[in-house]
């Protein structure tokens, strides 16, 4: 009789908590009539998986395609184990990006702080936030202005592409034509040009190479599935943050106990910082390293993938970039000047973002009940502004799944409501210029010293984060016997 009562409670709480589960994942749709249209899925569940499932990142893919053509550019539904409303409408993504703190709040999942750590600049909010990104603004404008910025990207670049020419890497003889796995150079080259800028490290130390092992790790964790587990990917991202946090702290006292070195990199003026943290201090490296390495090199990478695709397109960009060379010395340098004529250049580059779809979407929450035109946002839902639906929406732009650099002659080179590729409002990505001009000088000495085919089929797809499954491999080939 005993054992038969216990059994009995054990089958009633198993069912208590199972309504409860149904209860809590269903009641916010009973409380907020009111809210877009839209489903939920199954409890717990919710929609995220569906959300989530890879499709090429110049599509919208199945979701988004099934879910607007139901219910609208603005929808609710349940991901990341909370009540959002999707948005897919420009208007309504400028409206929350530049409500920042004031209706919306960034509202990225727990794992994600576990991984980039309290003080990072993605995670950090209200007064903390604008510290930190005005510091970085700061940084990013006061690197602008160094000649020494643009001579390092170009020695780098110069390295990373004549290292093709002599190292026939087991494809062939020197000087031939020979496969390159191009996301891996091109990520070779940006984090060269980071660690440069932000700890004066050159791609020839040590340290550098154990800091891009413990990167590779750490970026490997951050878009796997949350769960610490001793030997799971996300545990090694965590373990390799933490590696990367005590390399860059031993770095920091080194400069400290030498005294003033005067490298002219970030940290130079970190450390004569007094507004910082030490924690932050290394949240703030961290942090430049990730947006300076991933954003940029899946940039050039886009670059590359889409003017392989259209030889009238890379002939213009290699017209430009002749006539900028033709102009200078065989050894003479870029300049700011020269940036400023690689104007195709600069809509290849527009137009990549535009296609490519870097950053799909960000992750916003609504601090109250938010009324914009005919929706109602609830307190406390999850919202998510998807640029992706933006940049490829016909209506806005003419031939959306097509590669044409010519849509932004004429243009602004900047952001508007319906072209934001690195976000808006008070977290627009300070390094977006950055990564622009890394990009457009890579593009300068590849051009001119190299011919090109993709190899194979091998195309973005966006997991959310987008990646080429297959690392871009490229048939290469010198375009003249020496650079």
């Amino acid at each position: 009789m005993m054992a038969g009562e216990l059994v009995l409670a054990a089958v009633a709480t198993l069912l208590a908590s199972l309504l409860a589960l149904v209860l809590s994942h269903f009641l916010p749709l009973l409380l907020n009539p009111k809210a877009p249209k839209g489903s939920f899925g199954w409890p717990l569940l919710g929609e995220t998986l569906r959300f989530l499932t890879p499709h090429a990142s110049n599509t919208l893919g199945g979701f988004l395609e099934d879910h607007c053509s139901r219910y609208g550019q603005v929808f609710k539904s349940h991901l990341f184990c909370t009540p959002t409303v999707v948005s897919c409408d420009q208007d309504l993504n400028h409206f929350i990006l530049q409500n920042e703190e004031r209706l919306f709040q960034c509202s990225y999942p727990r794992p994600i702080h576990g991984i980039l750590g309290k003080s990072s600049m993605l995670v950090v909010l209200g007064e903390d936030h604008k510290r930190l990104r005005n510091l970085a603004l700061a940084l990013v404008t006061s690197t602008k202005l160094k000649p020494s910025y643009l001579g390092d990207i170009e020695k780098i670049a110069l390295h990373v592409v004549g290292a093709w020419r002599y190292d026939d890497g087991g494809s062939g003889g020197g000087g031939g034509v020979r496969v390159v796995a191009f996301c891996e150079e091109a990520r070779k080259f940006a984090f060269s040009v980071i660690v440069k800028q932000v700890l004066g490290l050159s791609p020839e130390e040590p340290v550098t190479a154990r800091i891009l092992e413990d990167f590779l790790a750490f970026m490997k964790g951050l878009i796997s599935f949350p769960l610490y587990i001793p030997g799971t990917p996300y545990a090694k991202a965590v373990q390799a943050r933490e590696r990367i946090s005590n390399t860059v702290k031993g770095i920091i006292e080194e400069r400290r106990s030498a005294g003033s070195c005067n490298k002219g990199d970030f940290l130079d003026v970190l450390l004569s910082s007094n507004e910082l943290s030490d924690e932050e201090k290394v949240s703030f490296v961290l942090d430049s390293l990730l947006g300076g390495y991933e954003t940029t090199s899946l940039l050039i990478s886009m670059v590359v993938y889409f003017l392989g695709q259209s030889a009238q397109d890379l002939d213009l960009v290699k017209r430009e970039h002749d006539s900028i060379r033709s102009n200078k010395g065989k050894e003479e340098c870029l300049t700011s000047e020269d940036y400023k004529k690689m104007e195709y250049t600069q809509q290849v580059i527009n137009e990549a973002l535009r296609c490519g779809n870097i950053v799909k979407f960000v992750h916003r929450k609504a601090l109250k009940d938010v009324k914009y035109k005919e929706y109602l946002i609830p307190s406390g839902w999850k919202v998510l502004p998807v640029f992706s639906a933006v940049h490829l929406n016909p209506s806005l732009h003419g031939n959306a799944q097509q590669f044409q650099p010519c849509r932004w002659e004429g243009t602004s080179q900047g952001t508007s409501k319906r072209f934001t590729p690195f976000g808006g409002g008070p977290r627009l990505c300070p390094g977006s210029e950055l990564a622009k001009v890394e990009a457009a000088f890579f593009l300068h000495h590849l051009v001119l010293n190299y011919r090109w085919r993709i190899d194979g089929d091998d195309i973005p797809m966006a997991y959310p984060y987008v990646e080429f499954q297959r690392g871009l491999p490229i048939e290469i080939e010198p375009t003249s016997p020496e650079s």
